[in-house]
């Protein structure tokens, strides 16, 4: 897989910052360019006993959901945790995972922010660039914005805003369920993304491309122990 080389990740708060408010400039929504055949999903795990992170990319084919490809991959972790700036922990570690795909996804699936983010550059935003894909960010919880709760029914959603600028969605993927926070990363809009989320979300609350790869990345965490 082909990996933009945007800038370097060894960098300090301000340049990390200044590094976030360049890149959303270069951030494209729009519809899919292409059909969608192939959906990725994305999640990373630290040990907790050292400093090593573990990152793991599940590949469904689409309409059948049928599982293709999984990579994962296990590094140290430089970058402290620090809201607001999560890809300068993960992408190293997900890029070099994303780097042993055999397939080439149509659409990433993120466990994290998309736009809706401070600086517009979430995780899905970030790294979508990097890989110049379609991507989306599904969060379990807010980090910026104000919304009404959606209805209680499977497929309920509303807008979520930030700045009076509508960012993304609060999606209920489940019934009676909490519903998780949907914005768009890259070359894709809000309404695809809410409905790419809901059409991989099997009978679980989360896209099955992330479930798979949270139970295959703690998996690894856990044979590491």
């Amino acid at each position: 897989m082909k990996i933009r080389q945007l800038h370097q990740w060894n960098v300090n708060i301000a340049t990390a910052r200044s590094i976030q408010l360049q890149l959303r400039q270069m951030l494209k929504f729009q519809k899919l360019a292409k059909p969608v055949h192939y959906i990725a999903g994305a999640d990373v795990s630290y040990s907790r006993k050292s400093n090593l992170g573990f990152a793991a990319i599940t590949i469904f084919k689409y309409p059948e959901m049928e599982l293709c490809e999984q990579k994962a991959v296990s590094m140290p972790i430089k970058f402290p945790y620090i809201p607001g700036y999560l890809t300068f922990r993960e992408a190293p570690i997900l890029l070099e995972a994303f780097q042993k795909l055999s397939l080439l996804p149509d659409l990433v699936l993120f466990d994290g922010q998309g736009i809706a983010h401070p600086r517009s550059m979430g995780i899905a935003a970030h790294i979508g660039l990097f890989l110049d894909l379609p991507s989306i960010g599904c969060a379990k919880s807010r980090l910026i914005g104000e919304f009404e709760s959606p209805g209680q029914n499977k497929g309920d959603y509303t807008p979520l805003f930030y700045n009076n600028q509508h960012i993304g969605a609060i999606v209920r993927t489940r019934a009676k369920v909490n519903p998780v926070f949907v914005s768009p990363g890259h070359l894709i809009t809000i309404e695809e993304s809410v409905e790419w989320v809901l059409k991989t979300c099997t009978k679980y609350r989360i896209p099955e491309p992330i479930r798979q790869s949270h139970i295959f990345v703690n998996q690894m965490r856990q044979k590491s122990i």
